[in-house]
C-alpha cells in the first residue's frame, strides 16, 4: 500500500467530511485538550487497517496522535479492543467516522476474503479479487483481500491484457483481437481471453494465449475446459462463484478463481469508538 497515494486520499476524504470545520466539536472543546478512546469489535472477525489505515487518519489530522492498534489478518472476537488513540480530542472527534467507515470496510472484506480461502484449503488455487471494487478505495480493498489470504488481479487497465467478450463482438473474433494486442502491445505483457465455450477455448489455445478465463462456466464445463486446455494456459474460472460452490470450482483444476463479490458486497463489519471517561 503506497502511504503517499493513502494521504492523499484521507486528505480528500476528510475535506469531504469536515468541510469548512467541524462546528460542534471546534464549539465544545479546545485545541489542547486531551483524550484517550478505542475502537472495539462488535464481533468475530478479521482485522484489516487499524495501524496503517484507521492510524493514519487520526495522525493525518494531529501528528502527535499516539496509536496502538491489533496486526492485520488477525481473528478477534466481540469485546476486543482493536485500536487505542490518545490525543486532542478535537483531531480524535473529527476523524472518528471516516476511520471507522473504513476500517469496517476493509475488515469486511478481508474477512469474506478469508472465508472463501478456507473453502479450499490445501487445493493448488489461488482465490483472486476483481476491478469491481469502489471507486477511489481500490488501493484499500484490494489490500484488504491480501490481509484475507486472497491474490490480487490487475490493478487497473493498464496492468495487464484480457480480452474480453466486448472486445471480441466488437473486434469480430478472438483471433483478430489477439493479433493486434500482439502487434501493438508490450511484448512484456502476457495476453488474458474471456471464453464462454469450448470452442473460444480451441480459439485461445490456437492463438497460444497466456491465460483463459472461463467466463460463467458449469463445473461441469469447467472440467472438460481444463482437460481441453491441459496446462498450455493458466486458467482463471470467473462468474457465479459462491461459498457454497467454490470448493467444487477449485476442485476442476483451474488456477485462479476471481471473485468480484470480495470486494462489492462484502458486509462491512461492526466497530465502535468509545472514548475513556
Amino acid at each position: 500500500m503506497n502511504k503517499i497515494t493513502l494521504r492523499q486520499a484521507i486528505a480528500h476524504f476528510l475535506q469531504e467530511d469536515i468541510g469548512c470545520g467541524d462546528i460542534t466539536t471546534e464549539t465544545i472543546f479546545t485545541p489542547d485538550q486531551q483524550g484517550e478512546a478505542r475502537f472495539i469489535a462488535k464481533h468475530s472477525f478479521i482485522s484489516a487497517g487499524m495501524d496503517n489505515v484507521a492510524g493514519e487518519v487520526f495522525t493525518f489530522l494531529h501528528p502527535e496522535i499516539q496509536i496502538q492498534g491489533v496486526e492485520d489478518g488477525v481473528k478477534v472476537k466481540r469485546g476486543d479492543i482493536l485500536l487505542e488513540v490518545k490525543g486532542p480530542v478535537s483531531a480524535l472527534l473529527q476523524g472518528e467516522r471516516l476511520a471507522l467507515n473504513l476500517v469496517q470496510r476493509l475488515c469486511g472484506i478481508a474477512t469474506l476474503t478469508s472465508r472463501f480461502v478456507e473453502r479450499v484449503l490445501l487445493l493448488p488455487v489461488k482465490i483472486v479479487d476483481t476491478r469491481k471494487t469502489t471507486p477511489g478505495l481500490r488501493m484499500l480493498e484490494k489490500y484488504a483481500v491480501r490481509v484475507g489470504g486472497g491474490y490480487n488481479h490487475r490493478f487497473n487497465l493498464a496492468d495487464g491484457i484480457l480480452i474480453k467478450d466486448n472486445h471480441i463482438t466488437a473486434c469480430a473474433s478472438i483471433q483478430k483481437a489477439v493479433k493486434r494486442i500482439r502487434e501493438r502491445a508490450p511484448h512484456t505483457l502476457k495476453i488474458e481471453v474471456e471464453a464462454e465455450n469450448l470452442e473460444q477455448i480451441r480459439d485461445c489455445l490456437d492463438c497460444g494465449v497466456d491465460i483463459i478465463m472461463l467466463d460463467n462456466m458449469d463445473v461441469e464445463q469447467m472440467r472438460e475446459a481444463v482437460k481441453l486446455i491441459k496446462g498450455k494456459a493458466l486458467i482463471e474460472a470467473s462468474g457465479g462463484i459462491t461459498l457454497e460452490n467454490v470448493r467444487a470450482v477449485a476442485e476442476t483444476g483451474v488456477n485462479l478463481i476471481s471473485i468480484g463479490a470480495l470486494t462489492h458486497s462484502a458486509p462491512a463489519c461492526d466497530i465502535s469508538m468509545d472514548f475513556l471517561s
